[in-house]
């Protein structure tokens, strides 16, 4: 299964020149814990609710501070084509839980985070499951 069927399509984003108390309404508004920091549909960072809090630890007035502040640059991506097992690979690699993924010209296309990967292995192991059952009668979990 290709990761850009994983996570959804439609994600959360904003201008890197937007201020941060943008963000933290859009984090309410939108009830996610991320957003997706993108330039001409192309994504050059992410910010996250742990980030903002982080922000306001050093400076309790960062609210009219642009995004690009505050934002990791540079997020983790993957092409929408490559195999859902990248996904796995990435989070370990980047030690991150949050992976974008892109079409052929490098735009934003969708968002894949760990819990996606989990309830999709989740999925697999049921169907996994139902063809056993079917198989073997005789089996009782």
């Amino acid at each position: 299964m290709p990761v850009g069927h994983l996570g959804p399509e439609a994600v959360v984003t904003i201008n890197p020149d937007a201020q941060i108390s943008d963000v933290v309404n859009k984090l309410d508004s939108e009830n996610v814990g991320a957003i997706v920091v993108t330039e001409n549909d192309e994504p050059v960072g992410i910010v996250t609710d742990r980030d903002i809090a982080l922000a306001v630890n050093e400076d309790d007035n960062i609210g009219t501070e642009a995004v690009r502040s505050v934002m990791t640059e540079d997020p983790v991506t993957l092409h929408e084509g490559e195999e859902a097992m990248e996904v796995s690979r990435a989070i370990d690699e980047y030690n991150v839980r949050r992976i974008l993924i892109v079409d052929d010209n490098g735009k934003l296309s969708g968002i894949v985070t760990l819990d996606d990967l989990i309830a999709t292995v989740g999925e697999q192991l049921d169907n996994v499951a139902e063809t056993i059952e079917v198989q073997s009668p005789e089996y009782s979990p």
